[in-house]
């Protein structure tokens, strides 16, 4: 006996030995798993550089330490979508490093992966020159997803760049992968442009029809009769060549969409797949006119049915013949709750006639009376392929809204149409045929369940024709003849609203069912086509529940079971010459496209900088192959600037950029035949640094820049002049001392090193002395472009503090003088010359005391009564051209030619004309925002100063990077109208109360060179931004020719708005260089005072406000001064002569009316006021009737449904806030009686305006409440609207034509008072398709 399993016998030591090893494995295993979770781990974060649309993606791996090559290699290709072994992975921060081994076994940690939170960078690279190959449905299978996510290939699927969906449905987790690789399954996809998803699944189901792609093959395009682009057939023969012979795994649409006339902003637009195909076949019907095509579309798709109406009386039948593309079928009946459960029975109901008796009976020609009758449709012919529409989207009448019905319906893969010929009820003996309407296939379908009909010529039928033949004959018609096979299924999922179609498609080559999911082609089973039923019954696979029933079949195609006629697809061999040779052409631009792709990848794209000798600082981007050398990427970046004729071509280099700092890092001297791939690190899509193309003259020779410099602007400073020199540039090393950076200044400027001071500008009042001679410039702060400032003098200025020191204060009225554009008001000539002239004598008559003031005291020194070389601090007599000569600055250096009247005004022009550097940016670009008048120079090794061989100045890219930082600062409007005179240090007045504190400033004539404002009513000031509004008005007194309580400051914005400045307290901070100001004449404001617009209130006018004027209330004034002091302004200004107890004012609250302000209320006591603060005025027809704030005024208005007619407004003064009250009111202005009385608020902004149409429903009439500041009325202040109405009135009968027309007119009234028309939804965009190339656009459209 051979003993079982259970009964053989083991010898006790084997036992032992077995146990103690399993406990041993459990161990280990444990331990494994514990030591797994102490064990570190390795972030990877890896990005795809094999194609344009996957280089900005990335792939996160978090792995265990230990975790070896091989396995890391399976897991990238698992979460890529790529099979393992046709990728490399380098490492992405490293040049030149060999790919890491595919099948090694070494460690992440023993292959030099960073542990502990640090990232590793790697880039997924092509595999010898070859696009990874994107894996599989059964790849992904095999490499461990459980059968449960089978599922998730079929249906919808996200789209690259595509947001056809609607949201209503959550896409599976899906990687992204490249198109260029063409799909196991032998198909290809189609790219989704943006919502064009029910365009791919119509094209891909008449691709895979043999006898619609046959007959389009067999087609031939003429060139001379048709431009190309524009010829629908030609792009759709194109595409299905691609489709059929392409290797790309999707391909394009744009040119089939291009050929229907659409631009880019139809791709946005949803549309209907059976109305895509209505449309499409008739624009293809009008392109084959006159060839053999021209009734494809008829013998293929077109069938005929009879539309009949039978007298039940005698018989008499009348009858018309229609044809049809598609047999639309309802899901659910109207107004019933159960949905048709197949095809076959929605298609019986289809053929149900019904019963016209009652009052719909039928006038009977034979009988001469109205009688009893029947109507219905009859089938005569059926098309070779057989269409079905499920009528998914319906309207549903309760909540006024479009819906999608997802009942479940079933259809057979094999469909049986025998059963829906001329079916009858009765039929009674005396029935005769005549064609009642029209002619056989005149082409008009009355029916309203019927799709858009097509004429076709009497003569032609395809089709199945069944009209002929006796009803024995029928009866004994074979079934094979009118079997179909399902060989399409076009499935929509989402809602209504909007959603994602795809289609489900059976091959005839081997009967294979296939996913058609735009650019994803996968095999399917007749289980998925079931999923399509609808319906929640049943296992939904991978649908989740969010969308589990909105993913069902809208429409079916079905092909008519006849193998006389069933054809096969045209193989390649068997292709038309034309087609042979389109295939050719195709095959050719696709190998081109390929190598273009290469060449891409292989190009380094990087920004490009020059600094012309006559555009200035150019920009540009510069495409160099990876494999040409620095010498030949010169020669293209030469030719690029366009520096032919202008530069020697060996006068010019690529040096390493920074833009952002405007930092030279290095130069290539010696490396002029390294390919660019290795300076530039590779092929990446950007770069953390730019280059620049350097000039020198052919005199010059280049300096070296070397890796680890930084670069050093140094601005000398001239004490006795008070001079700032435009900047030198000087390279130096971070590890140097200050004594060795001394000395590198000496050798530039020629300053003693001895005597030297160096200042560094870091950020915004942060100048440092470097005074430590042994501490290194990095200790210091010095990054890689820096501003530092020299001065070299015997002065006891070395001997006091340095922020007490002259060099410190100029250094600070450097770096805060603005230049503003100021705009005086309208003058008599020769008034700003005057002012000027007053302003000068000002200036001598003060001199004596300005100049026994402290001389290190800045400000009073800069005052504008300062008498500073008079001849040359006022600019008032000298030439505009003699004064631009003059504002320009000295060259710099120790030693200059101008005389000393020049060097003082260079030294004023200097220090004000700097106004770029805003010290608020931070120490990395501080020297970006230098002067706009000055010009770098560079030193080299021998002394004095010598012009920067690539012409490098900072008035070229400085003034660029100056542009960019203006354009991306955000200004605040100085529109606040606050109380200006809180602070005590201001008197009533606005002036101050304390000794005036002078900053600087300074004003000149604007030229007329400079911008379109006329020369004498414009000047430039320099002014420190420090100053107060008040300040600065008190110094353009003399140039405005008033006090500054008399004129008014307003900025100007980028968009010409003008906004007052009125916060004297407020300094210029938020002012940039070069912002425009306009003074405008009149009274500013005083403290306490506000600005406020006035607008009248016009309740029953089309506009119920209109602005009036603006004027000022003060703090303290009562509403009845306010209007006294208004209504001369009214009289004068907007000819109103008004009496003051006929007015009131109210507040505004954007176009609402609110609360009653009373004569005895005071402004800031009982009536908060603020800045920009806006009023109504309304005029009364008698005496205000408001006494006291416990009264309430509503505006009320009737409605008349007999009349369908408002009445206008009437207000309604009320004691308390009882509803009672209210109504009783509203009975006496109306004689409504109490009981009758029914009202309700009005809704949204006044007027509250709303359609007759819907008033009577969408209010909220007659609630149930007795006071009114309860839910749902809560009026709680002045100004709400009332509607009200007789409940006993009868509401207006309208006919059709009356409702359109009111509808029509209401529509009209509430658009131009801005009401939303909520019974009139937006529109669709119809979908059209262009014979002719595109839309013809009205020429004085937009």
């Amino acid at each position: 006996m051979v003993p079982s399993e259970e009964t053989q016998f083991v010898p006790k030591e084997r036992v032992f030995w077995s146990c103690s090893q399993n406990i041993f494995d459990e161990i280990k295993r444990r331990s494994q798993i514990h030591n797994a979770a102490e064990e570190p781990r390795v972030l990877c974060i890896i990005q795809d550089t094999t194609s344009a649309k996957t280089v900005n993606e990335r792939l996160t791996l978090n792995l265990p330490a230990s975790t070896t090559l091989s396995k890391l290699y399976e897991d990238v290709a698992h979460k890529a979508g790529y099979i393992k072994g046709t990728f490399d992975l380098a490492w992405g921060n490293v040049l030149d490093m060999a790919p890491l081994e595919h099948n090694s076994e070494m460690s992440l940690s023993e292959s030099g992966f960073d542990s502990g939170g640090k990232r590793n960078f790697l880039q997924l690279t092509d595999r010898d020159g070859e696009q990874p190959q994107i894996a599989s449905v059964t790849d992904l299978y095999s490499s461990g997803l459980d059968d449960s996510s089978q599922e998730r290939f079929i249906g919808p699927l996200p789209r690259d760049g595509s947001a056809c969906g609607s949201g209503d449905y959550s896409s599976p987790s899906y990687s992204y992968s490249s198109i260029l690789s063409k799909s196991d399954t032998g198909y290809v996809g189609l790219v989704n442009q943006a919502m064009t998803c029910y365009l791919n699944s119509l094209l891909q189901t008449l691709y895979m029809t043999p006898e619609f792609r046959n007959a389009l093959y067999n087609w031939e395009f003429e060139d001379s009769e048709e431009d190309p682009v524009t010829s629908i057939p030609y792009q759709l023969q194109r595409l299905f060549v691609l489709l059929q012979t392409s290797k790309k795994r999707a391909i394009e649409t744009t040119d089939v969409t291009r050929s229907f006339g659409w631009d880019s902003s139809e791709a946005w637009q949803q549309h209907d797949v059976q109305e895509l195909c209505r449309v499409m076949f008739d624009a293809l019907e009008q392109k084959w006119k006159q060839t053999e095509q021209a009734d494809l579309i008829n013998q293929l798709y077109q069938g005929k049915l009879k539309d009949y109406v039978r007298c039940l009386e005698c018989g008499y039948e009348s009858w018309r013949i229609d044809t049809y593309l598609d047999i639309p079928l309802v899901i659910r009946p109207f107004g019933a709750s159960q949905a048709y459960g197949s095809v076959e029975e929605a298609l019986q109901a289809f053929i149900q006639p019904e019963t016209l008796d009652g009052p719909n009976q039928y006038f009977c020609e034979r009988c001469k009376k109205k009688c009893d009758a029947r109507k219905g449709l009859r089938f005569l012919h059926f098309p070779y392929l057989l269409t079905l529409q499920l009528k998914r989207f319906d309207f549903d009448y309760t909540t006024m809204h479009r819906i999608k019905l997802n009942d479940r319906m079933t259809f057979p893969e094999e469909l049986d149409m025998s059963p829906f010929i001329d079916v009858e009820d009765e039929k009674s003996p005396q029935t005769e045929s005549c064609t009642d309407s029209g002619a056989e296939n005149e082409g008009s379908c009355h029916s309203d369940q019927m799709s858009n009909d097509f004429s076709t010529d009497d003569c032609v039928d395809e089709g199945i024709c069944l009209d002929s033949t006796s009803s024995t004959e029928r009866a004994f018609k074979p079934k094979s003849l009118l079997t179909f096979e399902l060989f399409s299924v076009m499935v929509h999922s989402g809602s209504a609203a909007g959603g994602h179609y795809y289609a489900c498609i059976k091959s005839f080559s081997d009967g294979q069912w296939y996913s058609f999911n735009d650019q994803h082609v996968s095999k399917i089973t007749q289980d998925d086509i079931r999923k399509t039923y609808g319906g929640s019954s049943g296992s939904r696979g991978y649908y989740s529940s969010a969308f589990a029933s909105s993913t069902n079949a809208y429409m079916l195609i079905y092909r008519l079971k006849d193998p006389s006629r069933n054809s096969k697809f045209l193989a390649v061999e068997d292709f038309p010459n034309h087609i042979k040779s389109l295939v050719q052409k195709e095959k050719e631009s696709e190998e081109q496209e390929k190598r273009q792709r290469e060449i891409e990848r292989n190009t380094c794209k990087i920004k490009l900088f020059c600094v012309h000798p006559v555009k200035m600082m150019i920009e540009s981007k510069l495409e160099v192959h990876k494999d040409k050398t620095l010498r030949e990427a010169t020669e293209m970046a030469y030719k690029l600037m366009e520096l032919e004729g202008v530069v020697p071509l060996d006068c010019c280099r690529l040096v390493k950029y920074d833009e952002f700092h405007e930092y030279l890092e290095r130069s290539y001297e010696g490396e002029e035949d390294t390919t660019m791939g290795s300076l530039l690190g590779g092929v990446k899509s950007s770069y953390m640094f730019d280059l620049l193309l350097e000039t020198r003259r052919p005199e010059q020779v280049f300096q070296p820049y070397k890796p680890g410099e930084v670069m050093v602007k140094v601005h000398v400073v001239d004490l006795k002049s008070e001079t700032i020199a435009p900047p030198i540039s000087v390279r130096a090393y971070l590890n140097q001392s200050i004594t060795e950076f001394k000395q590198l200044i000496d050798q530039a400027t020629g300053l003693p090193a001895e005597t030297m001071r160096v200042v560094l500008e870091r950020c915004y009042n942060d100048l440092r002395l470097l005074y430590v001679p042994n501490k290194t410039l990095k200790a210091e702060g010095f990054f890689r472009s820096n501003k530092v400032f020299v001065e070299s003098s015997e002065l006891t200025d070395h001997q006091v503090p340095f922020t007490d020191s002259l060099l410190w204060k100029l250094l600070d009225r450097h770096g805060n003088t603005i230049r503003l554009l100021v705009l005086l008001p309208e003058q008599s000539p020769g008034t700003l010359n005057l002012s000027l002239q007053q302003q000068q004598q000002q200036g001598s008559s003060t001199s004596d005391s300005q100049k026994s003031s402290d001389a290190s005291d800045f400000e009073h020194i800069e005052s504008p009564t300062q008498d500073a070389d008079s001849n040359s601090s006022l600019c008032v007599a000298a030439d505009n051209r003699e004064l631009e000569n003059r504002i320009r600055a000295t060259p710099g250096g120790s030693g200059g030619t101008s005389s000393d009247n020049e060097n003082q005004f260079a030294c004023e022009e200097r220090s004000d004309s700097e106004v770029n550097n805003d010290r608020s940016t931070s120490s990395v670009d501080s020297d970006i925002l230098s002067s706009s008048h000055s010009s770098d120079t560079l030193c080299n090794a021998d002394s004095g100063p010598i012009q920067l061989a690539n012409g490098l100045d900072s008035h070229s890219i400085t003034s660029s990077r100056r542009s960019k930082a203006h354009e991306g600062k955000k200004e605040t409007w100085d529109t606040a109208e606050e109380d200006s005179g809180t602070d005590s240090e201001y008197d009533d007045n606005g002036k101050s109360k304390t000794e005036f504190k002078y900053l600087y400033f300074r004003a000149e004539p604007y030229s007329q060179d400079d911008a379109s404002w006329e020369t004498q009513k414009c000047l430039v000031v320099y002014v420190d931004k420090r100053i107060t509004l008040a300040a600065f008005k008190q110094n353009l007194e003399p140039y405005v020719g008033v006090p500054s309580t008399q004129f008014k400051v307003f900025r100007v914005y980028a968009n010409n708005q003008e906004f007052e400045s009125v916060r004297l307290n407020e300094t210029l901070s938020s002012f940039s260089d070069d912002n425009k100001i306009t003074i405008r004449l009149g009274r500013a404001l005083k403290k306490g005072e506000y600005r406020v617009k006035v607008y009248q209130l016009l309740v029953n006018e089309p506009e119920p406000c209109k602005f009036l004027l603006d004027t000022v209330f003060a703090k303290g004034m009562t509403v009845r001064q306010s209007k006294e002091e208004l209504l001369p302004q009214l009289k004068e200004q907007c000819r109103l002569d008004l009496s003051i107890d006929r007015v009131r004012l109210r507040k505004k609250t954007w176009k609402n009316p609110g609360t009653v302000f009373l004569d005895c209320h005071v402004y800031e006591e009982d009536i908060s006021i603020s800045s920009n603060w806006e009023v109504f005025l309304e005029v009364l027809n008698e005496p205000e009737k408001m006494k006291s704030m416990s009264q309430l005024a509503v505006l009320t208005r009737r409605w008349s449904p007999s009349t369908m007619k408002l009445g206008p407004f009437q207000e309604v003064i009320l004691e308390s806030s009882s509803v009672e009250e209210l109504k009783e009111k509203l009975s006496e202005i109306s004689g409504i009686t109490l009981e009758n009385l029914e009202f309700a608020k009005g809704r949204g902004t006044f007027p509250c305006d709303i359609s007759v149409l819907e008033i009577h429903q969408d209010l909220d009439w007659n609630p149930k409440v007795s006071t009114l500041n309860v839910w749902p009325l809560y009026i709680c202040d002045d100004g709400a609207v009332v509607f009200y109405r007789n409940s006993t009135e009868e509401t207006l009968e309208l006919s059709e034509d009356e409702r359109n027309e009111l509808m029509k007119k209401e529509s009209s009234r509430l658009l131009k008072t801005g009401y939303r028309v909520s019974y009139s939804p937006r529109k669709e965009k119809a979908l059209k398709i262009y014979l002719d190339g595109g839309p013809v656009k009205d020429p004085g459209q937009d």
